[in-house]
């Protein structure tokens, strides 16, 4: 239920295995939203693509894995090695490259290679990488299957990580911006739903790991389990009104890296009118409906 219908609208939902798959629907109209990676959403709109962010998926939740037995301690240990990311608009990308001008590292002292995230943890297991930096629950894939560890939490080396977030068509929202109001507050609700009782055993972020595992994902419920329980600020979900600030500083980078012909204002591919106050959204349930019934399956 929302503030538009008594019911509430279904949204259909679609899977996709890699972020250009996402953004190439997105411009032939196949989908009206997406979460993607929002460097890639940058890039069309500076392409000209009739899109807007509205919203962030998370905060935080990647990181940069290396083999269990790594020897590495540091981020200057990657100096020399092949380190694994999700595509070039990816803002693991930018965070790689942000770290290397950090530490003095010229181009081409870590080799950044291109992989879609699910094959990053069994490239590593099977060495022909190095390292990955990579969103959740792919970074924690090798943990939970002994094949490696976190060197870095992305939030550790650049705070309140941005990974993914919403994007909408520009015309859904000039023509049906209830429709969009409705997911974002929908969204917003959600995540507030799982930060509300992390410190009291997060026993909404199990309910979450379990429905979503078996019902959406198709993986382990409990790899997501530890994704969101084993330490509760490894992904969080609020605070998540796209941040100017960051924006800019995410666009300026990537014309420093060549990704971008130019810098492109915030207000040009950002929509932040669809935020909702947090102090407004009362979570309608505790437990998830249905979540004992998805258990015994």
């Amino acid at each position: 239920m929302t503030q538009h219908s008594t019911a509430g609208t279904v949204f259909e939902s679609q899977k996709f295995m890699d972020f250009p798959s996402m953004k190439e629907a997105l411009i032939a109209r196949k989908i009206d939203a997406g979460f993607l990676n929002m460097p890639l959403a940058m890039k069309m709109a500076i392409d000209g693509q009739p899109i807007k962010i509205v919203y962030l998926g998370h905060r935080d939740g990647s990181a940069i894995i290396v083999p269990v037995d790594s020897p590495a301690k540091t981020f200057k240990d990657l100096q020399g090695k092949i380190v694994a990311i999700p595509g070039r608009f990816s803002n693991q990308n930018i965070l790689m490259r942000r770290m290397m001008k950090e530490n003095g590292m010229a181009e081409g002292d870590i080799t950044l290679k291109e992989l879609p995230p699910p094959e990053h943890p069994s490239a590593l297991a099977a060495k022909a990488i190095d390292a990955y930096i990579i969103g959740e629950p792919h970074a924690a894939k090798a943990e939970i299957d002994g094949t490696g560890r976190t060197l870095f939490q992305c939030g550790d080396l650049w705070p309140g990580f941005i990974s993914c977030g919403l994007v909408v068509r520009q015309e859904v929202i000039d023509q049906r911006r209830e429709l969009v109001d409705e997911l974002v507050r929908g969204i917003a609700t959600s995540g507030k739903w799982l930060d509300q009782d992390t410190a009291t055993g997060a026993q909404h972020r199990k309910d979450a790991a379990l429905v979503v595992g078996k019902m959406f994902y198709n993986q382990k419920p409990e790899l997501l389990e530890y994704v969101l329980t084993k330490d509760v600020t490894r992904v969080k979900y609020s605070d998540l009104k796209p941040p100017k600030e960051r924006f800019d500083e995410m666009m300026t980078l990537g014309v420093e890296m060549g990704l971008y012909p130019k810098f492109l204002p915030f207000e040009a591919y950002c929509d932040t009118s669809f935020a909702p106050d947090l102090e407004t959204i009362v979570p309608k349930f505790d437990r998830l409906p249905g979540v004992d019934e998805v258990a015994k399956q």
